[in-house]
């Protein structure tokens, strides 16, 4: 119990310490917006930690993170080579050709009236069904190997990015499209010079979206056939052996991938629309 002790004790110690910084000055800068969050992961890892070690909890239930950690560092090569294969391969491949996919739907789209009026509704259609349902039969289609992954992430970030980039292509002001037609301007150039950067927040907004659900679409496509290395292939594996703290490293990886890949986007996204009042200071 003298670990459940010391894990109240410590929580107790950093509510009041987040407490205090939230209501300082310093929570304003660059440096107080990343100590904040970091105090309350730290906070919830000790919090695991300590209850997980005071209440006896299995470690086939749940292990504590020191073990989590262990794992993470002895499996070092193993987690690279399941990252490689399941990030690199299947989910970057996939979300690049789905977006750039998407987005050149989205211009053939806005460009044909017929195209709106069908192709629209066939593509809520399309993103409401179950992964689950699709992944199975993309893998048999395509293969075991990642190129069956990639078809499936494709799946999912193609619809996401096509309705935010339509979106954004009609999100100009009328009074703006008319003053660009005063100039003579053609329709590539009322795009590249008006609409595009119009719709920017959009489209980006459809990216980040993507970057989440690309890796979750990989890891899910491997449950139903992969090569012997892989995120999916692991979590699987280790599961029937009861490999607890391995899962839970594949899903650090994981989550660490998926934020520093959505932070990537959020970064470009910074760059790209450092004019829109969302990016303002």
């Amino acid at each position: 119990m003298s670990w459940l002790f010391f894990a109240l004790l410590f929580w107790a110690a950093a509510w009041a310490l987040n407490v205090r910084l939230s209501h300082s000055g310093l929570v304003r800068s660059r440096a107080g917006r990343l100590v904040v969050p970091a105090i309350f992961g730290i906070t919830l890892l000790v919090v695991w930690e300590g209850i997980v070690r005071g209440l006896a909890v299995p470690g086939v239930i749940l292990p504590p993170p020191s073990a989590i950690g262990a794992r993470l560092v002895t499996e070092l090569p193993t987690l690279w080579a399941d990252f490689r294969q399941t990030f690199i391969k299947g989910a970057l491949s996939g979300y690049v050709i789905g977006c750039g996919a998407a987005f050149l739907t989205a211009i053939a789209i806005d460009r044909s009236p017929f195209l709106q009026r069908g192709l629209l509704p066939v593509g809520n259609f399309v993103a409401a069904l179950p992964i689950v349902g699709i992944a199975p039969i993309l893998v048999m289609w395509f293969g075991f190997d990642w190129q069956s992954k990639a078809a499936v992430v494709v799946v999912m970030v193609f619809f996401p990015v096509l309705v935010n980039t339509v979106s954004g292509l009609a999100a100009s002001d009328s009074m703006q499209r008319d003053l660009m037609a005063t100039y003579s301007a053609s329709y590539w150039q009322t795009l590249f010079k008006l609409r595009l950067p119009a719709a920017m927040p959009f489209i980006f907004n459809g990216l980040k979206i993507a970057t989440t659900l690309a890796l979750i679409g990989a890891i899910v496509a491997e449950f139903f056939g992969s090569p012997i290395v892989g995120m999916g292939f692991r979590i699987t594996a280790e599961v029937g052996r009861l490999g607890l703290d391995m899962v839970w490293s594949e899903i650090a990886v994981a989550a660490l991938a998926g934020s520093a890949f959505y932070g990537v986007v959020a970064l470009i996204e910074k760059r790209v629309t450092f004019w829109h009042p969302s990016q303002r200071n």
